[in-house]
């Protein structure tokens, strides 16, 4: 689903669809600033740059981009936006190694098996030169920031990052306690990639979200993946907004939550 436009989800939690592959973005205020938690696949910054100004006004610059982990429909418009928006993009430190990579062997590091089958393959089926231009392109050196684990995220008082890896290493989620509102990053999906009666079945009902985890050939370490995933369904969220699929709140993500607890 393509929302395009934002849509709140929550009192100053605003939702924005890049595609379900593209995934998603979240705008975030905060007393008088705001800031944008992902930035989906490369290309997409000017469509977020419309919708924050949409939302905040024009010229309106966020006080911090957020990713929940660095990979490139998390990532890929993170320095496109941060150059247009001369702000830092902040990341658990146990990302910085592959955002800032100009070495594949950095990336073999953080690899996933969709990565060690069939990504790295083809990558090093290229010259080298060529691969590494491409890893110099890509590096977010210039603007990444590392924030402190299990503290209030930059720009965001009142919330708090919750280190949830498994997905990728420093995988991180963001949490607001006192209305429970969770941006699950790729840690909880309510679309299921990972089968193809799952994508059958969020193709023919969109509107019918199911909370699972990410799929399985996404993951660097399927464990922590699942002992993350437990973690969040125990914190029981009244808002979860995913990487990719709908956000659900109330009776439904209670309801989402409780049918996925059951069969993990």
């Amino acid at each position: 689903m393509d929302t395009r436009e934002p849509v709140q989800i929550a009192p100053g939690v605003h939702w924005y669809s890049a595609g379900a592959v593209a995934g998603n973005v979240y705008f975030v205020q905060s007393a008088s600033s705001w800031v944008l938690i992902d930035t989906a696949t490369a290309g997409q910054g000017r469509r977020i740059r419309e919708a924050a100004e949409a939302l905040f006004g024009a010229d309106a610059r966020p006080a911090a981009i957020l990713l929940t982990h660095v990979h490139p429909d998390h990532s890929g418009s993170a320095l496109e936006l941060a150059r247009a928006w001369d702000c830092p993009v902040y990341l658990h430190p146990d990302e910085m190694d592959l955002a800032i990579s100009r070495r594949l062997d950095t990336v073999a590091r953080y690899a996933n098996p969709l990565d060690r089958r069939i990504i790295l393959p083809l990558l090093r089926l290229f010259p080298r030169q060529r691969i590494q231009a491409m890893l110099e392109r890509e590096s977010l050196q210039e603007v990444a920031r590392t924030f402190g684990p299990e503290a209030a995220p930059p720009g965001l008082p009142g919330w708090t990052s919750i280190t949830t890896p498994g997905h990728s290493p420093g995988h991180t989620v963001f949490l607001r306690r006192d209305d429970r509102v969770l941006i699950s990053g790729d840690a909880l999906l309510t679309v299921d990639a990972g089968s193809l009666g799952g994508v059958l079945a969020w193709a023919l009902r969109p509107d019918k979200p199911r909370v699972c985890e990410p799929p399985w050939y996404t993951n660097w370490d399927r464990d922590q993946m699942m002992a993350s995933a437990g973690a969040l369904v125990r914190l029981q969220p009244q808002v979860l907004a995913p990487g990719h699929g709908r956000p659900l709140s109330g009776a439904a993500a209670a309801s989402g939550l409780a049918a996925y607890a059951r069969t993990a």
